[in-house]
């Protein structure tokens, strides 16, 4: 077994970092982070970009390949839809995530651009192929199944939780349901499967703490945008007191740039 699915336990769930760029990923290992992951929004955010389709797989992996570079633990790709509809797209993201260095991507049923729902049939087998791909690699990779209806409004936890059936089936790694409805919802998808879950800690799941996931059993936590969209208030309401009231004091809380030079080194 590799290093990255070593920290995949049900019940013992580890912390998947996302970070947006090198500086973030290094600061993230540094204080402790076992695996680091990229985060689609986070990412086009950097680039200026909203999220969900506005960002290449060429652009996704040599992003990726920069943060594999920059830090010592497993990395992992947050991949959208694949970057495409058919299956044959899904298996050679997989293989060319892996010839940048990465130990696994997740794959989303949305059909970007739009967020509409894949069919659950067509979903089930474009995990497949992404399935088929990563067991024919030379080396272990994690490959984890998502089902964004309930997150995107496009279906139901009933729903939700066919599809973590079919994509246990189809071969993923891991299942990823962001953010069902009511933590009851979150239980039957843990349930739902004896693969390892990713809980998305972020919306009203960010005022759980992390022996409640580990008690639902979840495997995996995620961060998504979340960490990102932290850094993104305090530029939006520090920035907006000093040029609309000239108050600077929100600049006070700033970390000292040795110690940021610290995390860096």
């Amino acid at each position: 077994m590799g290093e990255f699915r070593d920290l995949h336990r049900k019940g013992d769930p580890f912390i998947l970092a996302n970070a947006w760029d090198i500086g973030s990923a290094k600061m993230l290992a540094a204080l402790g982070a076992p695996a680091i992951a990229t985060s689609s929004a986070a990412h086009a955010f950097t680039l200026g970009r909203p999220d969900q389709g506005y960002v290449s797989r060429d652009e996704a992996l040599a992003h990726a390949q920069d943060l594999v570079a920059a830090v010592d633990v497993p990395v992992s790709g947050d991949f959208e839809n694949g970057y495409g509809h058919d299956p044959d797209t899904c298996a050679e993201t997989v293989r060319l995530s892996a010839e940048v260095g990465l130990a696994g991507i997740s794959i989303e049923d949305a059909a970007l651009p739009d967020d509409k729902a894949y069919e659950r049939e067509l979903a089930v087998e474009r995990i497949k192929a992404a399935s088929a791909a990563a067991r024919g690699l030379s080396k272990d990779f994690i490959l984890v199944a998502r089902a964004d209806g309930i997150m995107n409004g496009h279906y139901d936890i009933e729903e939700a939780i066919e599809r973590v059936r079919g994509y246990d089936a189809a071969g993923a790694d891991c299942i990823y349901v962001p953010l069902p409805k009511t933590i009851d919802d979150l239980k039957r998808v843990i349930a739902a499967t004896d693969k390892p879950v990713n809980v998305l800690v972020a919306g009203p799941y960010a005022n759980r703490t992390h022996n409640e996931f580990a008690q639902m059993g979840a495997a995996r936590l995620s961060l998504g945008s979340s960490l990102a969209r932290v850094t993104h208030r305090a530029i939006h309401d520090t920035a907006k007191a000093f040029l609309s009231d000239g108050d600077f004091s929100g600049l006070a809380a700033a970390m000292p740039g040795s110690d940021v030079d610290n995390l860096l080194i």
